[in-house]
């Protein structure tokens, strides 16, 4: 092979295997109907897309992370993000959902956990990371795309199934709609966001991105006892 063959090749190789940043979990289901965007894929669909629909409300797991999400901090941050429109949380370790399907997670008094929407497939979010810039304000980003992978715990089994791996109480009771608590689950660090409603109820998971393969069983593992199964984004919509 030639100099040129061999680095036309090469070039080929490192394009093919650099411009999707997808889920850790994408492999493991190869079989599993995508869909593409930004310069990443999402899971649509595991297998029968009206059972996975009726699954939704018994006790479903869907892998969100390749969605946008980000994290801003300092003393400015509530007024920087009133001014993009976002609705806030009061207190910390409240979550609000946004119009447009977003939602904020405010971890502390001066941090903030943004998370994209199905409905524009985080467009919005990935925006706000791209068009923040270092200025006099004190905001500060947090990359958290490489930091964290976002799950989505739905049913009517949310509490039940987080019992098995975590301490807190999380039943509707002590962990209503529009409570977070950063955490300890399965052994590893996690925030759990109430974001559900009478409807739906549904946890949103967000844990270290390295620990994703193991923390994705450890949940199923504790969905198993009530007909929990993954399922895909077109569920939801």
């Amino acid at each position: 092979m030639s100099q040129m063959t061999s680095a036309a090749a090469l070039a080929s190789f490192s394009f093919a295997t650099t411009v999707m940043d997808v889920s850790p979990l994408a492999y493991r289901y190869p079989q599993a109907q995508r869909q593409a965007f930004a310069s990443t894929e999402i899971i649509t669909c595991y297998d029968d897309p009206q059972q996975e629909r009726q699954q939704l409300g018994q006790c479903a797991l869907l892998d969100l992370t390749p969605l946008a999400r980000v994290g801003l901090r300092g003393r400015q941050a509530a007024d920087y993000l009133n001014a993009r429109q976002y609705q806030l949380p009061q207190a910390p370790n409240q979550a609000l959902g946004q119009s447009d399907g977003s939602a904020i997670l405010r971890l502390s008094q001066t941090e903030y956990f943004l998370l994209g929407s199905l409905g524009d497939l985080g467009q919005r979010i990935r925006a706000e990371e791209s068009a923040w810039s270092l200025s006099d304000e004190s905001v500060y980003l947090l990359p958290r795309q490489d930091s964290h992978a976002w799950l989505l715990l739905t049913g009517s089994h949310v509490a039940e199934v987080m019992a098995k791996l975590c301490g807190v109480d999380l039943r509707a009771e002590a962990f209503p709609p529009g409570s977070v608590a950063q955490t300890s689950a399965a052994r590893i660090n996690v925030i759990v966001a109430n974001l559900g409603s009478e409807q739906l109820p549904c946890f949103h998971l967000l844990c270290d991105r390295a620990s994703l393969n193991y923390f994705w069983d450890a949940v199923l593992d504790a969905m198993e006892e009530f007909g929990g199964m993954p399922v895909g984004i077109d569920a939801l919509r």
